[in-house]
C-alpha cells in the first residue's frame, strides 16, 4: 500500500466513474449564494472546498461555519486558511439565526474553525448561535459539528448546556494515521470528548462522529476505531472518501469502492451505531436530516415531531 505522505511526488489519480457527479444548476444555487454573501456568513461548504457544495447550494442549505474562515490548526486533509483569525463578531449568531429563518431550514448544521487563540475554544459562540437559531427557529433541529476544545471540560459543557439536539466530533481518521492527518489534535482527545458529551447529557443529546476513507487506513484498523466509538456511546456514523482538496494537502492512497462502504456500513450498524451513512461521497453534514431521530426522542428533545425527518437540503414548502 502506497505511503501516506504530504505533497506526494507522484500525479495526483484520476477519479474512479462513481466519484464523477453532474453540476446541478438552479435558481436555489444564486438564491443560497446571495444570501449568505448579504449576510457575510462563511460556509464550510466553501472554505473546505466541499465536494458536494453545488448539490447542497442548488438544494437550498449550507452548513453554517462560524468563528471565522481562518482555522488556528494546519490538518493535512483540510483546505480551509491557516493563519491568525479575527476577533469573533457577536452579532454573528444572528446571522446564523436569520438564515436559518429564510432558508426555511428543518435542520441545520452548525460548525465552525478551531478556536485556540480564545480561552475557551470558541465554546461560548456555539452556545449564542445554537440560542439565536433556536429563538428564531424553535422546530429546527440544531446539529453541531465542534473542534475538540482540547478537551476541556468547562467549553464541553457550555454547548451542551445549549442543547443542540446532535453533537457531531468528527475522529476523521484511525489512530495510526492521526499524527500524520490531524494538526495537534490526537485520537484518544477525540474520543474522550464524544465520551464527555455521552456521560454528561442525560441522554438527551445524540452524539455523532465520522472517518474519511482511503487515506492508508487497514480494515482491522478501521474496525478498531468504530469499536472505540461505539465504547463511547457515539450513537450516528458518518464514513466517506477522502479527496485531496489541492496537491499541497495529503493524497489519496485508495479509492473505496461503494460495495465497500455498503459492506463497512452495514458492520457498523451490527456494532450498534443508531444510524449510518456510509458511501464514497457521504460527509459529515452531507444529508445530516437522514439520521433520523426517533419520534419519541424528538418529543423529548423538544423538536416537533413533525419536522423530525424533514430532509435536511430541503426548505419548508
Amino acid at each position: 500500500m502506497p505511503e501516506l505522505t504530504p505533497a506526494a511526488a507522484r500525479p495526483r489519480p484520476r477519479l474512479p466513474a462513481w466519484l464523477h457527479t453532474r453540476l446541478p444548476t438552479t435558481d436555489s444555487f444564486a438564491h443560497t449564494r446571495a444570501l449568505l454573501d448579504e449576510l457575510r456568513l462563511h460556509t464550510v461548504c466553501q472554505s473546505a472546498a466541499c465536494p458536494n457544495h453545488w448539490e447542497c447550494w442548488s438544494k437550498g442549505t449550507a452548513t453554517f461555519m462560524i468563528g471565522g474562515d481562518r482555522c488556528t490548526r494546519a490538518c493535512g486533509f483540510c483546505a480551509v486558511t491557516t493563519a491568525k483569525p479575527f476577533p469573533l463578531e457577536a452579532d454573528e449568531p444572528a446571522r446564523v439565526a436569520e438564515a436559518t429563518q429564510r432558508l426555511r431550514l428543518r435542520h441545520v448544521v452548525i460548525t465552525a474553525v478551531a478556536r485556540d487563540d480564545v480561552p475557551d475554544g470558541g465554546a461560548d459562540h456555539f452556545r449564542r448561535t445554537i440560542d439565536a437559531v433556536r429563538g428564531l427557529n424553535p422546530t429546527t433541529v440544531i446539529e453541531v459539528l465542534t473542534p475538540d476544545f482540547n478537551a476541556r471540560e468547562a467549553a464541553i459543557d457550555t454547548v451542551i448546556a445549549a442543547r443542540p439536539h446532535i453533537f457531531n466530533h468528527n475522529l476523521e481518521t484511525v489512530r495510526r494515521l492521526t499524527p500524520m492527518v490531524r494538526s495537534r489534535a490526537t485520537y484518544d482527545r477525540s474520543l474522550n470528548v464524544l465520551g464527555q458529551v455521552k456521560a454528561r447529557c442525560d441522554g438527551k443529546i445524540y452524539t455523532k462522529s465520522g472517518l474519511m476513507l482511503g487515506l492508508g487506513e487497514t480494515e482491522e484498523e478501521l474496525f478498531t476505531a468504530l469499536a472505540d466509538l461505539r465504547r463511547m456511546g457515539c450513537d450516528l456514523l458518518t464514513l466517506g472518501q477522502y479527496l485531496q482538496p489541492t496537491l499541497k494537502h495529503l493524497p489519496v492512497v485508495e479509492f473505496v469502492t461503494p460495495e465497500k462502504f455498503a459492506e463497512y456500513g452495514a458492520r457498523a450498524r451490527e456494532m450498534g451505531f443508531r444510524h449510518v451513512a456510509s458511501a464514497p461521497m457521504v460527509r459529515s453534514s452531507y444529508h445530516a436530516d437522514e439520521f433520523t431521530l426517533p419520534g419519541s426522542a424528538v418529543q423529548q428533545l423538544g423538536v416537533a415531531q413533525e419536522h423530525s425527518h424533514a430532509p435536511h437540503y430541503h426548505r419548508d414548502q
